[in-house]
């Protein structure tokens, strides 16, 4: 075996290592993200095997401060096959998110704002850790929505007329 087959190898590892289980597309429709931030998830052993398994919806979710903790509500994660009922997770139930005293307090200054939440934009892998990104969002209204559109679509045009020449 060569070196080079090894090196082949670790790069599947990491790839494997930092991947994507759940996306919320819409939030980024929906929401003007202005800042976003990497945490962690007080997760149940069965909901780690559904959100491995790719068994989890971040679309109606949103995030809350309470008692100095962040809290992510109406996330759903399905339970598990494997699982008898007894042992298995309520889909819906409220779950405590880790992050720093001193990011809990940023966000809570920038959320006394006003028109600004707290929305959950993706469940991933880090090594072998499940992680959340959460994104602090301006609602955006119909007509921001459609001006978005049409930007991305003119950047979509310039971007083949470039390949063109």
């Amino acid at each position: 075996m060569g070196k080079g087959s090894s090196k082949k190898i670790s790069a599947a590892n990491r790839a494997s290592a930092n991947r994507l289980l759940a996306d919320n597309r819409m939030a980024r429709h929906q929401y003007e993200i202005i800042e976003t931030l990497e945490t962690g998830i007080e997760l149940v052993g069965t909901e780690v095997k559904s959100i491995r398994g790719g068994k989890a919806n971040l679309r109606d979710g949103f995030c809350l401060i309470r008692k100095g903790e962040l809290h992510l509500h109406n996330v759903h994660i399905s339970p598990h096959n494997h699982a008898g009922s007894f042992f298995n997770h309520d889909p819906m139930r409220v779950r405590k998110l880790l992050a720093h005293r001193r990011e809990i307090d940023k966000l809570r200054g920038q959320l006394d704002k006003k028109g600004l939440t707290l929305i959950p934009l993706n469940i991933h892998l880090k090594g072998s850790w499940i992680k959340l990104t959460i994104g602090l969002g301006k609602g955006r209204k119909l007509h921001d929505k459609r001006q978005e559109e049409k930007r991305k679509q003119s950047n979509r045009e310039v971007k083949e007329a470039m390949k063109r020449f």
